[in-house]
């Protein structure tokens, strides 16, 4: 789930070097704490919130193909 969700946020945000992708497992539960750069929180979230529900039903997708659960937190 991490690397999946640090190569999407690469791709979307200008200052990729500073994209921190970590993630916790407990059980069949993941959640994926995704921060960037102030200045790229826009481009991350997206008008209304789609990119990041974007982002959050890919993670899910792959996570269900594993049979678990996963969560996405955006923060700067």
């Amino acid at each position: 789930m991490k690397e999946l969700v640090e190569v999407i946020a690469k791709a979307l945000v200008e200052h990729p070097e500073e994209v921190v992708v970590t993630e916790t497992k407990e059980g069949n539960d993941y959640i994926v704490k995704l921060c960037v750069a102030s200045s790229d929180m826009g481009k991350v979230i997206g008008k209304q919130g789609r990119i990041a529900k974007s982002i959050r039903s890919v993670v899910k997708a792959a996570a269900s193909r594993e049979n678990a659960r996963a969560d996405v937190e955006i923060t700067d």
